[in-house]
């Protein structure tokens, strides 16, 4: 247990500090690069994981990094392996929009055991590891207890594209039995459902560093991170954050 607290007050150090470096370039007129996958980066991207990469190999040289921009660093084998997304939500970052955050997940022998999720421009962190519990901005948070989805916020990344993975159908369904829907997408989603504002959060495809913080983030503020067939999992391409509550209603949907 020390060593974990350990591990993640240094994670949420350095995700306050990443975050900062951030800001320096929020709001600002960017360049906007394309990564083989046409998907965007910046120079915040850039600047932040480098950061947290000199920052983490600077105390504990034994570990392995894995990150977004940069891939794998150390010792593949490592016991300890820290996973990286230094913005997630690159797109909302390039148009201004103040929900996307720094994600550090922790790995022990393949396992997540610790993440923080910090939302420079918002102010907001939240931070868990296994055993220790979830906080909220250093105060213990808890998802919801809302128990159906008619009196549920689901939120999601994207509102449509669904048929793309096979979902189609499935999202068009959770629509239909859900009291509220909004697209506060990427990481914002999940914390949402961490503290107890939303019920469900929705992503038909994820890259495992979009993942890795989120599943003790949300196993240890009472609720679920799975796949869309309800494992618990960091890599399974895709992601469903809930309340627990509302997790067996949502997988008769998929699965009908």
């Amino acid at each position: 247990m020390s060593e974990l607290r350990e591990l993640l007050d240094f994670a949420n150090q350095i995700a306050i500090h990443a975050g900062k470096i951030t800001l320096r370039h929020f709001q600002r007129d960017l360049v906007v690069e394309r990564k083989a996958d046409a998907s965007p980066v910046t120079v915040a991207d850039r600047e932040a994981e480098a950061y947290l990469r000199e920052a983490i190999r600077g105390r504990y040289r034994s570990h392995a990094v894995l990150g977004e921009e940069e891939g794998l660093s150390g010792a593949p084998g490592a016991t300890y392996r820290w996973v990286l997304d230094p913005i997630d939500g690159t797109r909302s970052f390039i148009h201004g929009v103040p929900l996307y955050g720094v994600m550090i997940g922790i790995l022990r022998e393949g396992e997540p055991v610790a993440g923080v999720v910090h939302m420079p421009a918002l102010g907001e962190s939240v931070a868990a590891a296994r055993g220790l519990g979830c906080t909220w901005n250093g105060r213990p948070c808890r998802v919801s207890k809302v128990a159906t989805l008619r009196e549920s916020l689901v939120v999601a990344t994207v509102a449509g594209g669904y048929e793309r993975y096979g979902k189609a159908e499935a999202f068009a369904r959770i629509l239909d039995a859900t009291g509220l829907f909004r697209t506060w997408g990427d990481c914002y989603g999940y914390v949402l459902v961490a503290t107890g504002r939303a019920e469900v959060a929705l992503d038909p495809v994820m890259n495992v560093w979009d993942a890795a913080a989120l599943l003790p983030i949300l196993t240890e503020a009472g609720g679920t991170f799975t796949d869309w067939q309800g494992t618990p999992t960091i890599e399974g391409g895709e992601g469903i954050g809930t309340n627990g509550a509302v997790l067996d209603e949502l997988r008769r949907l998929i699965g009908a």
